[in-house]
C-alpha cells in the first residue's frame, strides 16, 4: 500500500444524526497511524458523512506532515508523541484541528499548539471497554491468576500455595469517576464489594472520601483520571506508603500516574500485595512492537515483570471492536464540527 491513499468518496456507514453537513467531499481528514481494521472502518465510513479520507499508514512525523496539505483536520494515534517540530511542520501544512483517537493527550505538546493555531481534542468511546478490563485485572490479581497461568503453561497443574480472595469480602477505591470510573463503579455494586471513591468533582452516586482515606481503607486501587501537571505521580512514594498492607494497585489510565520506583520498593518488600498495569511508566516505543528478539530498555518495567505477583499487558484495554466503531466515528464527528464552527477560519 502507498504511504497514503485517499479513499474514493463511494458509498459508506452513515453515523447516527450526525451535524448538519456540507456537500459530500467537501471536506477532508488526513488520518495518520492507522491500523489496518482502523483504517478500513475510516474508509468504510468517512464518504457516507461528507469527509474525504487520506489514510497514512505511518504515524505522524515532520516528514510526512505534508501529506495533510489540503486537510486543515488531523487524527493521530495515541502513542505518537507530537512536539514543536511536528507542531511547526503540520501548521506549514496548514492543519488547524489534531484529532487523537484516545481520551487523553498527553503525548501532544498541547499548549504549543494552541500557540500555534491548531486546537487539539480527544475523542470519547465507549467506558465499557476499560471499565470491563479494569474489573478483569482486580479479579486476576486477587486470584493470583497470572502466576496460575505460568504455571500452567509450564504443565504445572498444582494449586497456588496461597487462596484467593472474594471481592465481597474486600474494600475497592476507584480514583478518577468521569465516564470510565462510573462505570467502574457500576459493575462494582454486583460483587457486594465496599466502594469508596474520590475525584475532584464528585458527580457519580459513590461514597467519596479524602485520597489518604481511600488509599488506607482500600484493598484495592483503581485509577481512571487523566495525566495532567496535578496528577503525575499521583500514587507517589508518601501515598503509596499510606496504602492499606497487601493492597493491589490497578492502572488502566496512564504509567504515569503511579511512582515507579515507588510501586516497586512496595511490592519488592512486601508492603503491597500486587499491582495489575495496563500502563507503565516509560511504554513509549515498547508497548504495541515485538520484543522478543529485541532488547526492552526500560529497567522499571523488566523489574515488574519479574515480580510474580503483577500482571503487565500492553495498554489494551480501550481495544475493542465497539471502542474502535465509537472512535473513528466520534474523531469524524469532531472534524465535522471544528470545520462546522471555523467554516472561515
Amino acid at each position: 500500500m502507498n504511504r497514503s491513499e485517499r479513499a474514493r468518496p463511494a458509498g459508506g456507514t452513515r453515523l447516527s444524526e450526525p451535524p448538519p453537513l456540507p456537500e459530500v467531499g467537501t471536506t477532508g481528514i488526513t488520518v495518520y497511524g492507522c491500523a489496518p481494521d482502523e483504517a478500513a472502518l475510516f474508509r468504510e465510513t468517512a464518504p457516507g458523512i461528507g469527509i474525504v479520507p487520506t489514510i497514512v499508514a505511518e504515524a505522524v512525523c515532520e516528514t510526512n506532515a505534508a501529506l495533510a496539505a489540503g486537510n486543515r483536520c488531523i487524527s493521530v494515534d495515541h502513542r505518537t508523541p507530537i512536539a514543536e517540530p511536528v507542531l511547526r511542520a503540520l501548521s506549514r501544512a496548514g492543519v488547524r484541528h489534531i484529532g487523537t483517537r484516545s481520551i487523553g493527550h498527553d503525548h501532544i505538546d498541547v499548549e504549543r499548539a494552541r500557540s500555534m493555531g491548531i486546537a487539539v481534542e480527544g475523542v470519547a468511546y465507549s467506558p465499557d471497554s476499560v471499565a470491563d478490563y479494569a474489573l478483569m485485572l482486580m479479579l486476576m490479581a486477587v486470584r493470583d491468576a497470572g502466576s496460575t497461568i505460568r504455571r500452567v503453561d509450564a504443565h504445572d497443574y498444582r494449586l497456588g500455595e496461597v487462596r484467593g480472595r472474594e471481592l465481597r469480602d474486600l474494600t475497592v477505591g476507584v480514583v478518577g469517576t468521569g465516564r470510565i470510573g462510573a462505570a467502574v463503579l457500576d459493575r462494582l455494586r454486583g460483587f457486594g464489594c465496599r466502594v469508596l471513591a474520590h475525584d475532584r468533582v464528585p458527580g457519580a452516586t459513590a461514597e467519596y472520601v479524602a485520597l489518604d482515606e481511600l488509599l488506607e481503607c482500600s484493598d484495592i486501587v483503581t485509577l481512571h483520571v487523566p495525566l495532567q501537571a496535578g496528577t503525575r505521580h499521583l500514587l507517589d512514594r508518601r501515598r503509596i506508603a499510606r496504602m492499606k498492607r497487601g493492597a493491589v494497585v490497578v492502572n488502566t489510565g496512564r504509567g504515569a500516574l503511579v511512582d515507579t520506583e515507588g510501586l516497586l520498593v512496595a511490592l519488592e518488600d512486601g508492603r503491597l500485595g500486587g499491582a495489575a498495569l495496563d500502563v507503565v511508566e516509560g511504554e513509549e516505543g515498547i508497548f504495541a512492537t515485538d520484543r522478543r528478539s529485541r532488547p526492552v530498555e526500560n529497567a522499571m518495567l523488566l523489574r515488574l515483570q519479574e515480580l510474580p505477583n503483577v500482571l503487565i499487558t500492553p495498554h489494551s484495554a480501550y481495544y475493542t471492536d465497539h471502542a474502535l466503531r465509537d472512535t473513528v466515528r466520534n474523531s469524524l464527528t469532531n472534524c465535522l464540527n471544528f470545520e462546522s464552527g471555523n467554516r472561515h477560519g
